[in-house]
């Protein structure tokens, strides 16, 4: 592996030669390293060396185009803002294709810390700050020059399209055993589509999303637990401002495991809901349309909805997408989130009420 990482730090033009090298463990799908060069004046410094995983991001190319276009844009028009540095080739390239077609790409280190999930309000708080500066650096950006590098990501009324049609057909014999939670979706079908419809027609603003807005996906800084920068940008492309907000809601609020089996433990916390919303409306209330701001509860109802719909459809059709630890995971995973959508739909007003408190105390 040092040679490999010797003719990627090459390539990178990367001053100095390789002190160290360390596996970093976090993440399941690309192969990451952290590589401490030894410069000519004797001082360290770190970068993090990702081995792509194609099998995964099919298109990699193109990810890193967006992420090239966002990150250079943020970095010119914010020059004193942390953004993700990602080291480019002679040809010009944020990314180099060695030997075997496999797919590396450099970033710099930044010395931080994560939180997978959390109990702190105020960490919380800090990543919807995270997620709304993002959103609010890139409210001006083009989103039309970014590659849609998963059609229909976040398209709720094709998902639950999809689903329904998987229904009708019965592939695997499974639909007896969840008609409780078909006949749920389907009571839920028009509010839970009614934005991406609307989206679609062009009602909603077509954004920068980040697409997987979770709590580990931001950078913290180790003493004072504020937001360095947004990390993981795979998944960025064009899309729905309230949607980052409302999968990020939906994974921090939920007060059980996305897979927990005793449903009567799930339940949407309505103070993590605040605190993410105080952070995320504090940075983007000036640049979102209203019709955003007032469509937050609803995106986060609609992504719920849409994640159980995924679970479903892949249980009827025979699990064949989500890596699954037993035989009925994903019927699991799809009872947990409509338990949340139910919880969700059963605070509604309450939530309401809380965004419009956030607002008039901005």
């Amino acid at each position: 592996m040092f040679n490999v990482l010797k003719e990627v730090g090459q390539k990178f033009r990367l001053q100095g030669e390789i002190y160290s090298y360390d596996t970093i463990t976090m993440g399941n799908i690309n192969s990451t390293y952290k590589v401490t060069y030894m410069r000519e004046d004797k001082t360290l410094k770190s970068y993090l060396f990702q081995k792509v995983n194609t099998h995964v991001f099919k298109n990699p190319v193109e990810i890193m185009e967006n992420i090239d276009r966002v990150t250079t844009y943020i970095r010119e028009k914010f020059p004193h803002q942390i953004t993700l540095h990602f080291h480019h080739t002679d040809e010009g390239l944020n990314y180099y294709i060695c030997e075997e077609d496999v797919f590396w790409r450099v970033i710099n280190y930044v010395d931080s810390v994560t939180f997978n999930s959390t109990e702190d309000l105020g960490v919380i708080e800090s990543t919807g700050k995270a997620f709304g500066q993002f959103q609010t650096q890139l409210s001006e950006f083009n989103g039309a020059l970014l590659h849609e590098t998963i059609p229909d990501f976040h398209n709720t009324k094709k998902r639950l399209d999809t689903l329904f049609a998987h229904v009708s057909q019965d592939a695997c014999g499974r639909v007896s055993e969840v008609e409780e939670e078909i006949a749920y979706i389907a009571s839920k079908r028009d509010i839970a589509t009614e934005l991406s419809v609307r989206f679609s027609n062009g009602e909603i603003p077509k954004r920068v999303t980040h697409n997987d807005t979770k709590c580990n996906n931001v950078l913290f800084d180790k003493k004072t637990k504020e937001p360095i920068v947004v990390i993981d940008l795979d998944t960025i492309m064009p899309g729905m401002a309230m949607y980052d907000f409302a999968d990020a809601v939906r994974f921090i609020a939920n007060t059980a495991k996305e897979d927990e089996s005793d449903i009567s433990m799930v339940f949407f916390d309505t103070a993590k809901f605040r605190a993410f919303a105080k952070g995320f409306i504090g940075q983007t209330h000036k640049s979102l349309q209203p019709i955003e701001i007032s469509n937050l509860v609803k995106a986060t109802f609609s992504i719920t909805i849409e994640l159980a719909s995924r679970f479903l459809d892949d249980y009827i059709t025979g699990d064949k997408y989500f890596r699954c630890a037993y035989p009925k995971h994903n019927l699991v995973r799809t009872r947990c989130q409509l338990q949340l959508a139910k919880d969700i739909e059963r605070k509604w007003d309450e939530l309401e009420w809380i965004v419009k408190d956030v607002i008039e105390k901005i």
